[in-house]
């Protein structure tokens, strides 16, 4: 049993000597004297236990027991520049764990968009996505279960920041029977008399809310046929001829069979934010490199 620790300064005098079999040359290319580092190295041995080197007429060799110490100490030298790197990586937000909250028709566009450039970027760091509605974005960042959210409603809270990714126009899912699939454009007075498909029924006030406020400004009442939980359903419904929906430019990315997407005229200003949510206190690398990834996004939309 070793009673006496051995010091890196040990190994890398060890090495030096092994490398270059003589204590000479050893000590000219580490910059020491020869005494002190022959000195070094018998320390080395007496802590061992074992000679490390035979000492021959023309400098040293290896025994058995120096070959074996020589392997691990190299290995120990490339762990330590290893974990010297990895730790320069976290620093700079190149590496570890990102738990990412999304919601709604967003992962239809922007969301895998951001993602993949993150994950080009920064290919050693793992993201793990929750899907997670407003309430319970809200909840998890407050939890630490989650460093960063994707929504679309976000009222202003002391400890949470957002940013606004982008504004995105609405348009009309319908099948592609209706007499409304010719139309280039749509009024939402053209709409209120069609049964209409709103989503997503938890975590209000949410885009429901939003869709109701833009008859009710108009002084327009929708035919609400039907609130379900997310754009999927909302536009298999339409698919399957039960109504129509609003939906967002992202889930107009969603193709199912008989289902059209007519965009409303502009003149209703009819958009809808995408924003980001994150710990106002929050100063992790990862995440502010994912920001940067996310406002980097953004330039090119």
């Amino acid at each position: 049993m070793i009673n006496q620790s051995i010091e890196l300064r040990h190994l890398r005098y060890f090495i030096a000597v092994a490398e270059e079999a003589s204590f000479r040359r050893a000590a000219l290319k580490i910059h020491v004297s020869q005494p002190p580092l022959t000195r070094q190295i018998k320390q080395l041995e007496d802590i061992v236990g074992t000679d490390l080197f035979l000492r021959t007429p023309k400098g040293v060799e290896l025994t058995e027991a120096g070959k074996s110490l020589f392997i691990d100490s190299k290995n120990i030298f490339t762990l330590i520049q290893q974990a010297a790197e990895r730790a320069n990586s976290a620093g700079a937000g190149k590496l570890g764990k990102l738990n990412v909250g999304i919601f709604g028709s967003a992962v239809f566009g922007t969301i895998p968009i951001v993602i993949q450039k993150f994950r080009e970027d920064f290919p050693d760091v793992e993201i793990v996505l929750h899907n997670l509605n407003r309430v319970e974005q809200l909840k998890a960042l407050r939890d630490g279960r989650i460093a960063i959210g994707f929504n679309r409603f976000f009222r202003e809270e002391p400890d949470l920041a957002w940013e606004k990714i982008q504004s995105e126009k609405m348009s009309v899912a319908l099948h592609s029977s209706s007499m409304l699939a010719t139309k280039k454009s749509l009024k939402l007075s053209e709409i209120i008399n069609y049964p209409i498909i709103l989503y997503p029924k938890t975590a209000r006030p949410s885009f429901i809310d939003r869709m109701i406020s833009l008859f009710n400004e108009q002084k327009l009442s929708p035919n609400i046929a039907h609130e379900v939980d997310d754009v999927v359903t909302a536009v298999a419904l339409v698919s399957s001829g039960l109504g129509i929906s609003l939906v967002t430019e992202s889930a107009c990315n969603l193709k199912l069979p008989n289902v059209e997407y007519i965009p409303l005229s502009p003149s209703e200003g009819a958009v809808f934010d995408l924003n980001i949510i994150y710990r106002r206190n929050d100063i992790s690398p990862i995440l502010q490199a994912f920001i940067s990834t996310v406002n980097a996004v953004k330039k090119s939309l």
